[in-house]
């Protein structure tokens, strides 16, 4: 198929590669700025442009826009154009495309973080689409052999839960990482740490894996963890709360 690719940043270096790999013709990039455009285009091969009413005809329109940036020019993106409108956000519904008099429309939300120098394990990630053009399912399958039907509903608690596990985890891995500078300590004697209990969820499930004082219901380590927190209440008080969610007990 003809791809534009609309949006130049982490997601599409990730994605274009992998579809121009997959035998498909990617004939645009789109962004704001001609500098990003033109150094994803010329990898792949394609027209660099900055205004999307410049953008050549296309079989597929894949945009991988933030948020507010989707829904502020979807309108742009499908005037005066035919074929297959579809967006990879988590909390975006598939409604945006009908809003915007996209007739032929779906969603392409692959459940990995993206950055410009990610060496992606394609096999091992899950895409999940919305819409009812077979040719969703193929292209998704160009990226993936793991391809899931999701509703918009259904996408948005997906994307909910990839905040839990993803964003707020690497947070808590940013407040050791400052806990440890008190210290002189490097972030990365963690990194063990981290590694062995993610590995454990190949066979285990969260929940079973949990260790830790609160999980022992250990009250005076708990106590001590919270007093060694005394001049950072915002940490102290983060560290109660999942303590308590953790074990209703303490």
């Amino acid at each position: 198929m003809k791809i534009a690719l609309v949006g130049a940043g982490n997601v599409a270096t990730c994605m274009g590669p992998r579809l121009k790999a997959a035998g498909h013709d990617i004939v645009c990039v789109y962004s704001r700025t001609i500098q990003s455009a033109s150094v994803l285009a010329e990898r792949l091969g394609a027209v660099a442009v900055t205004d999307l009413a410049a953008m050549p005809q296309a079989d597929v329109y894949l945009t991988m826009l933030k948020d507010d940036a989707l829904l502020a020019l979807a309108p742009e993106i499908v005037k005066g154009r035919d074929g297959l409108f579809l967006h990879t956000a988590g909390s975006i519904p598939l409604s945006v495309w009908s809003d915007a008099g996209a007739r032929n429309c779906g969603v392409l939300y692959v459940m990995q973080t993206f950055s410009k120098t990610s060496v992606i394990e394609w096999d091992k990630v899950t895409a999940f689409i919305e819409g009812a053009s077979d040719s969703i399912r193929e292209l998704a399958s160009d990226l993936t052999p793991n391809v899931v039907s999701l509703s918009s509903e259904g996408r948005r608690r997906l994307h909910l839960a990839a905040v839990f596990a993803n964003n707020f985890s690497n947070h808590m891995f940013a407040v050791s990482q400052r806990l440890l500078e008190k210290e002189g300590v490097p972030f990365s004697v963690m990194l063990p740490l981290i590694r062995e209990g993610v590995r454990k969820l190949d066979t285990m499930n969260p929940s079973d894996a949990q260790t830790g004082p609160a999980v022992r219901g250990d009250r005076k380590v708990v106590d001590e963890h919270l007093s060694l927190l005394a001049d950072e209440p915002r940490w102290a008080r983060l560290y109660e709360l999942i303590s308590k969610d953790i074990n209703h007990e303490l």
